[in-house]
């Protein structure tokens, strides 16, 4: 039995532009020579919204702008794809990735 008490998940919030808040997991980082990328997992305090949840990744880009990090939608399909792909590659040896 393997015991719980060491995990400690890096935990995010983020906003939405409606003031929305949402809690993340953050399961990996990629740095790259142009940016900072995340990989999140949404978190609920509910485990059944958590059953529900479709289990998709959520990938943001990482900027600073006057010392503050901050996150946002990767626009480019090409790079998201680019980063995404990377990110299901070194995560498959952690979990079970079922790819669509």
């Amino acid at each position: 039995m393997t015991d719980n008490k060491d995990y400690n998940p890096d935990l995010i919030t983020l906003s939405d532009d409606d003031g929305k808040e949402y809690t993340f997991e953050v399961l990996d980082a990629i740095e790259t020579d142009e940016a900072r990328y995340l990989a999140l997992l949404p978190t609920y305090d509910d485990p059944q919204k958590m059953l529900d949840d479709s289990g998709e990744l959520v990938i943001v880009k990482v900027g600073e702008e006057n010392g503050e990090e901050f996150f946002y939608e990767i626009e480019d399909d090409e790079e998201y794809e680019t980063i995404a792909d990377a990110f299901v590659d070194r995560l498959e040896n952690f979990f079970e990735i079922d790819e669509k």
